[in-house]
């Protein structure tokens, strides 16, 4: 008896989802997103205004951008993410359909429902997609996990009252505590 064969998934199928309802796909695998709450949705809301104020007090031209924003990881058509935050520094891989190819620096918030991906798939995927920096805000455990991949020389768990350097940014600390 033949086994049978797991469906893979396309963008298409993406845009194809009723209206409202938020996935992402990766390697052909579809991932339910459930509605943030409000505590995440502050902590991306202040994120995005620390970073983007000093990439404007730099005169730096990366841009910043807040989840729901496409990434393309690649171009295969299996993999589309949202990232919480997107830091892009080339302006050649946005479109207005979003990031083609790797942001410089991604974080992602964890909730409940997303632990195992972002700790795990997201992980690997970002790594070898050649994301510079990924960075695993946990509100439950008040941690982040910092992933420098493009040194390997800032790698480190920090607590919510640490300020942490960002890796891609010489002068740049953050401390998640000031925005709760």
């Amino acid at each position: 008896m033949a086994l049978q064969q797991e469906k893979i998934y396309t963008i298409e199928d993406i845009y194809s989802l009723p209206d409202g309802q938020r996935a992402e796909l990766i390697d052909g695998h579809i991932y339910n997103m459930a509605p943030p709450s409000t505590r995440h949705q502050l902590l991306i809301s202040k994120l995005n205004q620390k970073i983007s104020n000093y990439i404007d007090k730099k005169g730096g031209k990366c841009k910043v951008l807040p989840a729901p924003f496409a990434v393309f990881l690649n171009t295969d058509g299996r993999n589309y993410v949202e990232p919480d935050i997107s830091v892009i520094c080339n302006e050649d891989k946005l479109d207005e359909k979003g990031c083609n190819g790797a942001p410089d620096w991604i974080i992602e918030i964890v909730s409940p429902s997303t632990s195992s991906l972002d700790y795990g798939i997201k992980l690997f995927k970002y790594r070898t997609a050649g994301v510079r920096e990924y960075w695993i805000i946990n509100p439950a455990t008040h941690t982040i996990n910092v992933y420098d991949f493009e040194f390997e020389r800032g790698t480190y768990q920090y607590n919510f009252e640490d300020n942490v350097p960002v890796c891609i940014y010489d002068d740049l600390t953050i401390q998640i505590a000031e925005f709760l």
